[in-house]
């Protein structure tokens, strides 16, 4: 396959940060929002909460997902790096499997979950051992995240391990 120029490995790496940066971003609006819901006693403000990280769970954390797994693909396919050529790829590859289950699945599911419970039961809800399980499912998940996109950020910056034995 052929590689690509200087400049479409620049402008594709670029977007590749670009959508890492706001998927990592998502995720500490995520912790943020999720403290303030646990910390209110005012049932607007825990409303709020559950309903901003919804709306995000739906969008912004979907299409960075998706940006930064496809620009990262081509980054490898499209650049001497490969798939499978470095430790460091394959250690990236598997944490971003973890990233896409608990970002595209659980935390969707989580943030859905929370705000139909919160919705019909509005701060009553924090006597709900489901949904208390629920907030608990959802900050794991967030908390566990935001440790796999900083993990899979220095990884990028470090490249340890080297290239593996052809």
């Amino acid at each position: 396959m052929k590689k690509i120029t200087l400049i479409q490995k620049k402008a594709l790496l670029t977007l590749h940060i670009v959508f890492s940066g706001i998927l990592l971003g998502c995720m500490v609006v995520f912790l943020i929002l999720n403290i303030t819901a646990a910390a209110t006693s005012d049932p607007r403000v825990f409303q709020a909460c559950y309903t901003v990280m919804l709306v995000l769970a739906r969008s912004s954390v979907r299409a960075s997902t998706i940006g930064a797994v496809v620009t990262g693909v081509l980054l490898s396919v499209l650049t001497h790096w490969g798939l499978v050529r470095y430790y460091w790829i394959i250690a990236k590859e598997l944490l971003t499997l973890l990233s896409i289950g608990v970002g595209l699945v659980g935390i969707y599911v989580w943030s859905l979950r929370a705000f139909e419970l919160s919705e019909t039961a509005g701060m009553n809800a924090l006597h709900d051992p489901g949904f208390l399980a629920n907030r608990l499912y959802l900050f794991t998940g967030v908390a566990l995240q935001i440790v796999s996109l900083v993990a899979l950020l220095a990884l990028s910056v470090f490249k340890p391990w080297g290239k593996r034995a052809a």
